[in-house]
């Protein structure tokens, strides 16, 4: 029965987490390691009194809890006036402790446990120092809206002081608009207006090339916030952004890269250049959006680049698919068109392009998945649905039996009446369109009808 008890006894101090000495434990003795008790009492708050030290002998050892500070919640919130005094109180046990770890030999068990309690005291001391009921769920500033996040353990970099935001011990916001990150305590010191605001109002690149004016235009200040900063890196490193061509200081530009529409609208370039923070998430935002007009931009980057030819002829075709698709009850139940939500503007025009449309034709993926669109719509319209097939045309120089469709490569479309031929028939034709023709004389016989009533 004596041994039962000694061994039980010896587990629970074994797995306790702050009970690893180096001096070895003899459970015949009875009794812990003087010096592993010690070093324990030495940093535990001043305000727990420490047990006395009892014989682990008997019946009584069974009883008894080591004190080395895990009866202590180090989390819990001190109710009434008594946060000041217990904040004085954590300040003076968290340099009892660094004196300590100073003291224990390097690398040993006992400095490892009490590092670990250092962290305890000090993450009770932040929670004081920051109470989170304090702060307010939504904050809005500058056309900002901050949300407080609740993440604790994804690492984060503070947008307003470059510092390393620490998720569990420190609260943090994020603008649910432009994504900016930032310490509660930064929150009054942002001068930056949210970047989703000028989206908003103001939808469109800078499409030269660097627009450089020069530091000394800028006066040799960083261009957003106006710090001082030069090009030798005193008192601040000058870094250019390669978007808007200015200068910024080390806080505003953090080496970032992203992909310039004015380089992949003039050179077809795609590589990523350094941009500052502000345009880094103004490309982001606008990276999605079609404002782009290639035919007026650039129209002879068409003449070089043979994608944006393939993609050009697919949007067109898709735009003739759309009266059938509109007119056509299956086709409206089965939401076809809702294959391009995500690029809603292939279904409205086919000259406008997003960034992201550039990158991705570059890239090959937009190839490939427009054409699988392009042929499931061409199936419903030619072979699935037989109202779509009811609304072909059969060319009127030929006379073949066979149905056209204006999206059909060998066919071509009277610009007139819409009409739709063989491109051989129409091109070898010498007279007009045969459509055109009748309504022509139509609109002739008219006049004629009226009069004669």
């Amino acid at each position: 029965m004596e041994y039962d008890e000694r061994l039980a006894h010896f587990r629970q101090t074994r797995l306790n987490p702050f009970d690893r000495g180096e001096e070895d434990y003899d459970p015949q003795d009875g009794k812990p390691a003087p010096e592993q008790v010690d070093c324990w009492h030495k940093c535990t708050l001043p305000c727990v009194a420490a047990e006395p030290r009892a014989e682990l002998s008997g019946t009584g050892s069974s009883d008894r809890t080591m004190d080395l500070g895990l009866a202590e919640d180090h989390f819990s919130r001190p109710m009434g006036s008594c946060v000041d005094s217990d904040i004085e109180k954590l300040k003076l046990a968290i340099e009892e402790c660094k004196k300590l770890i100073l003291e224990l030999p390097e690398h040993s068990e006992k400095q490892k446990d009490t590092v670990v309690k250092l962290i305890h005291l000090r993450l009770k001391l932040q929670e004081l120092k920051d109470p989170e009921e304090d702060e307010p769920n939504l904050r809005i500033l500058l056309e900002h809206r901050f949300s407080k996040e609740k993440s604790k353990s994804v690492k984060q970099t503070c947008d307003k002081c470059s510092a390393i935001i620490w998720g569990l011990i420190q609260t943090w916001y994020t603008c649910t608009g432009c994504y900016y990150r930032c310490h509660s305590k930064c929150l009054n010191l942002i001068n930056k207006p949210c970047v989703r605001s000028k989206v908003s109002h103001q939808s469109e690149y800078e499409l030269s090339i660097c627009p450089e004016i020069g530091l000394d235009r800028q006066d040799y200040r960083c261009s957003e916030c106006r710090t001082p900063v030069s090009l030798r890196g005193v008192p601040s490193e000058a870094r250019q952004c390669d978007y808007t061509g200015q200068y910024y200081c080390t806080t505003c530009h953090w080496n970032d890269t992203a992909i310039i529409p004015a380089r992949v609208i003039h050179n077809w370039e795609f590589e990523p250049r350094k941009v500052c923070r502000s345009s880094l998430r103004y490309l982001a935002l606008m990276m999605p959006r079609p404002v782009l007009k290639l035919k007026e931009i650039n129209p002879l980057l068409f003449n070089f680049v043979e994608e944006l030819v393939e993609i050009r002829k697919l949007r067109q075709d898709i735009l003739l698919m759309k009266p059938y698709f509109i007119t056509c009850k299956e086709a409206m139940e089965a939401r076809l068109l809702l294959q391009l939500q995500d690029r809603q503007h292939f279904v409205e025009n086919d000259d406008m392009y997003s960034l992201q449309d550039l990158i991705d034709i570059s890239s090959g993926r937009l190839s490939c998945s427009l054409t699988e669109i392009h042929t499931t719509f061409a199936k419903h319209i030619k072979l699935d649905c037989e109202k779509c097939q009811a609304k072909g045309f059969v060319c009127e120089l030929c006379k073949e039996g066979d149905i056209l469709f204006p999206f059909d490569s060998h066919t071509s479309v009277c610009q007139d009446c819409s009409a739709v031929f063989h491109r051989d028939c129409y091109y070898d034709n010498s007279t007009t369109c045969p459509k055109c023709t009748r309504m022509t004389g139509r609109q002739q016989d008219e006049p004629f009808d009226i009069q004669t009533r």
